[in-house]
């Protein structure tokens, strides 16, 4: 490989490099974090989970119920998978219509 190589794919050799680093550093800090755990500590909770506990403690009822609770987390998370793909479809194609019609204005 030759230095033009180099030259040509700059970005996306910095771009490799940065991917690789802030996984590096991702993976050393999640190794700490496990390590220093206590038996049966969750690492990963989530904010939810915390915010809803400090409700609860204060001794606040809810007003109303959902009308429907998914039967696993698992299901749940399906749900939110789904509903962020579709909102990525939809701005998708939204930024690709107004980039094609700018485009062919140009063009024109």
């Amino acid at each position: 490989m030759t230095l033009t190589f180099f030259m040509k794919y700059k970005l996306e050799i910095i771009f490799a490099v940065v991917v690789i680093v802030f996984a590096a550093v991702f993976l050393i800090q999640n190794a700490n974090i496990q390590a220093n755990a206590k038996p049966g500590q969750e690492t990963w909770q989530g904010s939810d989970d915390m915010g809803s506990a400090a409700i609860e403690a204060t001794g606040y009822t809810p007003w109303i119920q959902p009308l429907w609770t998914p039967p696993s987390t698992e299901v749940e998370s399906l749900l939110f998978s789904i509903q962020s793909g579709l909102g990525a479809l939809v701005i998708g194609y939204f930024f690709g219509y107004y980039r094609g019609k700018r485009d062919s204005a140009k063009a024109a």
